[in-house]
């Protein structure tokens, strides 16, 4: 006979029995799910960057600016094995597509040891490094107080490359003094015939960058990306001056964003004189050497390649007529 269920008063609920199982603990199930859930993990390949194909790697990186790309080196160890190895081809590649005006301005100089024997001899001669000094104010007759002069026993000395020193060491102290320009804090200046400890402390690590860049191509990238944000931030900041109507590069948002110097190309005005002193930084906006515009093609026209070369057989012409010259007066 069936159970009744016991009747409810007025306001009282049925009961629900909520009581739960209890579940197993056992230690031995616990060790067996815990080497499974281990065996699993292990067993999942985890996709990286490092993993993706050498091509498919550069591609991605050469996209990258220099500056992320040391960044990206820092990684671990295999990603910046790779880069070392393809320093030069990833160079190359991120110049040509954001630095590429720049490049044809800002030359790298050549090694001593890269020119024959009679060129060496011809440019470590002291009277012609004595008479073909470009290190030195022609105001003054002193050397630039920031511009390092090079060490002459490793880096060509020829004209060419003494220019294209300096123009390194100039964009490197330009891009250093970059935060006093935006805040519109004072440069220090050096009193004539002062020589701070601290203006030979930078001026040392400035060619400690230079000297890197002659030998690493990223380096010399990284170079020009300082320059490029020295040159965008100095248009804005001289932009910005509505009492400044001086002529300049035409500059839009789309630019800036593009971190190229393709803006470059346009007309604009020239660099003709050489900031011979930090106090020129403050009216100085695009410094871009070695070129001239063409009015009839309008375009921008810059200094051949061939220049080096043609220094070096200058200085080796210097030398022997120097030599002939000794011949004859001991004669």
């Amino acid at each position: 006979m069936r159970k009744e269920e016991p009747k409810l008063e007025d306001g009282e609920e049925p009961l629900i029995d909520t009581t739960a199982a209890l579940p197993l603990r056992s230690k031995r199930t616990e060790r067996r799910q815990k080497k499974r859930h281990q065996k699993e993990t292990a067993s999942k390949q985890h996709a990286t960057l490092w993993d993706l194909p050498s091509e498919i790697l550069h591609e991605i990186i050469r996209l990258l600016k220099p500056s992320a790309i040391f960044r990206l080196s820092r990684a671990n160890q295999a990603l910046r094995t790779f880069i070392l190895e393809e320093e030069e081809r990833i160079a190359r590649q991120v110049i040509e597509t954001r630095y590429a005006v720049l490049a044809q301005c800002f030359i790298v100089p050549r090694l001593l040891n890269t020119v024959d024997e009679e060129a060496r001899t011809a440019l470590l001669d002291g009277k012609r490094q004595g008479a073909h000094n470009v290190h030195q104010s022609s105001a003054h007759k002193k050397p630039y107080q920031h511009i390092a002069v090079p060490d002459a026993a490793v880096v060509c000395t020829c004209l060419t490359c003494l220019l294209a020193w300096n123009n390194l060491c100039l964009v490197v102290d330009f891009a250093h003094w970059q935060r006093n320009l935006d805040a519109g804090e004072p440069i220090p200046m050096i009193p004539r015939g002062k020589f701070p400890e601290w203006n030979n402390v930078l001026g040392e690590v400035n060619r400690g960058v230079v000297e890197k860049a002659i030998y690493g191509p990223l380096y010399y990238a990284a170079i020009l990306e300082a320059h490029l944000k020295s040159t965008v931030g100095s248009i804005k900041r001289h932009g910005e001056n509505k009492g400044n109507r001086r002529r300049r590069f035409r500059m839009d948002v789309g630019d800036v964003r593009a971190e190229t110097d393709g803006f470059l190309e346009r007309s604009g005005p020239p660099s003709l004189d050489f900031p011979f002193h930090r106090d020129n930084y403050y009216m100085l906006e695009a410094y871009l050497p070695n070129r001239a515009w063409n009015k009839e093609v309008e375009e921008w026209r810059y200094m051949p390649a061939s220049q080096h070369e043609r220094d070096v057989e200058f200085a080796k012409a210097w030398a022997r007529r120097r030599k002939e010259e000794a011949g004859k007066e001991v004669s």
